[in-house]
């Protein structure tokens, strides 16, 4: 089943990516609106410290969550690859459910946010009365991706956007009020937060689950129809993530080995969330090839090409221009050598902004093709070239401080994008091979 026209024009892609790359981008301000809200506290040090470690941990239990949307977006095509899905989106919700509660009320989430994640013994029960409320945020998140999946392949993307609108205005509401009520912890950043994230999953359900109910009950050709198949496209996807968890931490750590660790950290956190505003808008070329590529790939190809190089054009006028300097001095507030160290940063970043794109399509063929299992080492090559660059820049050239971290990840995404290209290159010559013999 298609609900598609088969011309696949460049206005129609267009249509289809603008309202992802707005709804990409938009998510910023939602950081920046919680921000904004616990700069108003008494006690700024300890409500920022204690909602940003508990974040940190979200960002990771969040992922299998987030992974829901390319799932379903590549495999539901009719009601029954939907209900198995659903399984699938179940199975993922009670594990992080379970996981979230084990965290809030057991000696484990002490040890991780007094451990690994360093938070000290006075600041760790502020951090475990955050995390209580947003453990709920990968719930909704992950209603959101699900019927997200079903939106994006109906070619409704524009209400992504409406959805994203909606959850800003929202928490901009909350924002006010508890900016007049008073700020007290970091549990007032939690709950805007998650107070937003139930604004979009109800918005996502609502349209979502009625293009659920105009699909045909099989698909003509269309092979999904267990959980288990579903679970052999998730799984890699999956295990993949607990590769890409490292790479932060270990640039991080290696930052600290540097002559000067506070302004190497600082400058790389600094140009790296930058750089991550500037590419947000082009992170969903992964769903230009999954609903696109059969059809036209010279059309996908032709897009990519067409905007593809955007996001190193966009760092590259940061990096070495005016533009930058006034952007991190004025607006980011960084004052003297880490100003200039955080400008120096984005420079090596160009190269990242320059494959990101491209890996984005890499992905996004390897998914059309079922070929998940190629993330696990894709991942893995990034991984072992961040640290392998930071180790021997921190060695050679500690004084870089945080261009070491941007060098380092820069050379990860290149080893992960070159991984990706050869194999998939191997599997097309495979698969051409066993044609010829047919």
């Amino acid at each position: 089943m298609s609900n598609q026209p088969d011309a696949v024009t460049l206005g129609r892609l267009w249509r289809f990516f603008l309202p992802l790359g707005i709804s990409a981008s938009l998510v910023t301000i939602s950081h920046v609106i919680i921000n904004s809200t616990l700069t108003r506290a008494a006690d700024q040090k300890t409500v920022i410290a204690s909602y940003a470690i508990a974040m940190s941990l979200l960002t990771i239990t969040e992922r299998p969550a987030v992974m829901l949307r390319q799932t379903c977006s590549a495999l539901v095509r009719d009601k029954r690859s939907f209900r198995a899905m659903l399984r699938v989106g179940q199975l993922v919700f009670t594990a992080i459910l379970v996981l979230g509660l084990a965290i809030s009320y057991t000696p484990l989430g002490k040890w991780i946010f007094g451990g690994p994640l360093g938070a000290s013994d006075t600041l760790v029960p502020h951090v475990l009365d955050v995390y209580q409320v947003l453990m709920f945020v990968s719930i909704f998140s992950g209603i959101r991706c699900l019927y997200h999946g079903v939106i994006i392949f109906n070619m409704q993307t524009k209400w992504l956007t409406i959805g994203m609108v909606i959850r800003l205005l929202g928490m901009y509401g909350l924002s006010v009020y508890f900016i007049h009520a008073g700020v007290t912890s970091g549990t007032v950043g939690a709950i805007i937060f998650l107070s937003g994230m139930i604004i979009e999953a109800g918005m996502s359900y609502f349209e979502g689950s009625s293009l659920v109910r105009r699909l045909p009950e099989r698909a003509e050709g269309h092979p999904i129809a267990s959980t288990r198949q579903i679970f052999s496209f998730y799984r890699p996807m999956l295990i993949s993530t607990l590769v890409t968890i490292l790479i932060g931490p270990s640039i991080n750590a290696l930052l600290g080995k540097t002559g000067d660790a506070a302004l190497s950290i600082a400058s790389f956190a600094l140009a790296a969330n930058l750089v991550q505003l500037m590419v947000s808008f082009f992170s969903y070329f992964h769903q230009i090839v999954l609903n696109f590529y059969k059809q036209d790939p010279r059309a996908v190809r032709n897009f990519t090409l067409l905007l593809g190089f955007l996001p190193a054009l966009l760092v590259g006028l940061l990096a070495f221009s005016p533009i930058g300097a006034f952007i991190v001095g004025h607006i980011m507030g960084a004052e003297g050598q880490l100003k200039i160290e955080t400008i120096h940063a984005m420079r090596p970043f160009v190269l990242y902004a320059l494959v990101l794109p491209w890996l984005d399509v890499l992905n996004g063929i390897s998914m059309v093709g079922g070929h998940t299992r190629i993330f696990l080492g894709s991942q893995s090559a990034n991984l072992i070239l961040t640290v392998s660059t930071s180790i021997l820049l921190v060695a050679i050239s500690p004084g870089w401080n945080g261009s070491i971290g941007a060098w380092a990840q820069s050379a990860g995404i290149c080893a992960e994008c070159l991984f990706v290209a050869v194999i998939l290159r191997r599997l097309a010559r495979a698969s051409h091979t066993l044609t010829q013999h047919a």
